[in-house]
């Protein structure tokens, strides 16, 4: 069996050490708190979405973000632009589906841009099995499913895009279609504050652009993101408080104790 959290560490002291530049797409609700998760893990955030800019961005970033959580026109263009900059120049990806299955163009959407094959999909157990021919239905950007009714949509999805697929919940799922792992850790007061999942999505950037393997690459991020989250739950009890304190432990937790705390099981 691999050793998983000796990897999730060896992972986070290349991230401090490279300071890879995350380049991201996102929603206007979680721009300067993605930005901060970015920064206090040890990467170098941008958040543009202009399309005169969009090559030369893609071209600099060591990894790239789409987040659909506030879409329009013009930024379905960028993001569409982007997703097949990132294919041409072989740059990971992840693309977070927010609210897909909610309304026809989020879904829509979201389908554009899986033909431009993310390297990862990241989502809620709703928002993944919208994205499977059995469909799927969310409330707004919340999830109605748990990780186990999306399982079978995750691994076929990751098995014909040749994609990694993440549904993120009380525990994670990571398929590339053949290999399967869960990810334990995080708090229940991570649904209490917006933008967690958006602050996921963005941590698996950072891991996709210091390793190769996405599937490692994605369970480790995630590992990271929830020990952040069992940590502040120790010293805050309600969720302003909370998410500073998950700010401070993606600052504060150290490779080491990311390899002695990580949780994942091979399913």
């Amino acid at each position: 069996m691999a050793d998983y959290g000796k990897s999730a560490g060896k992972m986070l002291a290349r991230i401090r050490s490279a300071r890879p530049v995350v380049h991201s797409i996102t929603n206007y609700v979680v721009m300067n708190s993605t930005a901060n998760v970015l920064l206090a893990m040890g990467a170098s955030p941008i958040m543009a979405h202009a399309a005169e800019e969009l090559e030369e961005l893609v071209h600099i970033a060591s990894s790239v973000v789409i987040n659909i959580g506030t879409l329009s026109s013009p930024w379905i263009e960028s993001m569409t632009m982007t997703a097949h900059l990132c294919k041409v120049e072989g740059k990971p990806f992840v693309l977070d589906p927010v609210g897909a299955g909610a309304t026809r163009l989020r879904t829509d959407t979201a389908f554009q841009l899986i033909t431009s094959l993310p390297t990862v999909i990241r989502g809620n157990a709703s928002e993944i099995l919208a994205l499977s021919p059995q469909g799927g239905i969310t409330r707004g950007v919340d999830s109605v499913n748990e990780i186990e009714d999306a399982m079978d949509a995750a691994r076929s999805i990751s098995d014909s895009l040749g994609t990694v697929i993440a549904v993120t919940g009380e525990r994670d799922l990571v398929t590339d279609g053949t290999r399967s792992l869960i990810v334990h850790g995080g708090h229940p007061l991570m649904g209490y504050v917006t933008g967690t999942g958006c602050a996921a999505t963005v941590t698996v950037g950072a891991f996709l652009a210091v390793e190769k393997d996405p599937l490692a690459a994605t369970a480790s991020a995630l590992a990271f993101f929830g020990l952040a989250g069992q940590k502040a739950a120790e010293v805050a009890s309600a969720p302003g408080s909370f998410w500073v304190q998950v700010i401070d432990a993606l600052y504060n937790i150290t490779p080491e104790e990311l390899e002695a705390e990580t949780r994942i099981d091979e399913v």
